[in-house]
């Protein structure tokens, strides 16, 4: 056979011409873990993106809100705003508390205690919410090269059963189909190189945004319980212009008299 021809026979179209139920399985399966793949690798970075992008703002706006205002404010955050949601949350269980202790049905459970839980809670609850399809990206990750190995050797093992029943053992009759088998794993790894990198990109990325769920509300917890606003951290780093500026302030008056 010539090469050209060669070359025009063999081809992954002809390899799932020529398989069995079970290579169009393995063909079907590997075609949906990477559909699925990418819908949550997608999905979960955009998400990460506009949290990411709007997080101190919302928390920054919160902490310059008035109280009264705080609440309203907070509702008016879309539902995948996760911070407006744990500060809600603990405004909420604050309010719980209140009209519990008034009927001396909390009086066993400090307040500092009950809003720790519930802040608790909350993050979790929004911890889930941003690893969801993290476990599926991770196995497919780790179980793709296997499955489209399988249908390599699944695919090598019916071409040499052909090349058997044929009784032609030339080298272009054996190289098409073999070749066309190890299509599987390339395809195999092919769904699983997105999924290993869209998996630890997320992964730290949520890292990053549930560290910022942690400090957000053990601030929150010190304001609920003591009455006294914590500043967010940019605040915190515009300390020293501030006291600088206040610094200044002294010998202007005393160049003024």
């Amino acid at each position: 056979m010539h090469p050209t021809d060669a070359l025009t026979t063999m081809s992954f179209a002809n390899f799932l011409r020529q398989t069995d139920e079970v290579g169009i399985f393995v063909f079907a399966l590997l075609v949906l873990m990477s559909i699925v793949s990418w819908y949550f690798i997608l999905l979960k970075a955009a998400r990460v993106v506009r949290i990411r992008s709007r997080s101190h703002g919302v928390v920054a706006t919160f902490w310059r809100t008035p109280a009264d205002e705080a609440v309203q404010y907070l509702e008016r955050q879309p539902d995948w705003e996760p911070f407006s949601k744990i500060a809600l949350d603990g405004e909420f269980a604050m309010e719980h508390h209140d009209q519990l202790a008034q009927d001396r049905v909390a009086g066993t459970l400090h307040r500092a205690e009950f809003l720790d839980r519930a802040l608790r809670t909350s993050i979790n609850r929004e911890m889930e919410r941003l690893e969801t399809g993290l476990t599926f990206l991770a196995t497919v990750g780790s179980t793709a090269p296997f499955v489209g190995l399988f249908g390599t050797v699944w695919g090598i093992f019916h071409a040499l059963v052909r090349i058997g029943a044929s009784g032609e053992t030339s080298l272009d009759q054996v190289a098409g189909p073999v070749g066309e088998a190890l299509i599987m794993t390339a395809l195999g790894l092919a769904v699983a190189v997105p999924a290993v990198l869209g998996y630890n990109l997320l992964v730290r990325n949520n890292r990053v945004i549930i560290a910022g769920f942690h400090a957000f509300a053990e601030d929150l917890l010190a304001y609920l319980t003591t009455g006294a606003r914590v500043p967010s951290s940019m605040d915190r780093r515009a300390r020293p212009a501030r006291r600088a500026a206040a610094a200044r302030e002294p010998q202007r008056s005393e160049v003024t008299a």
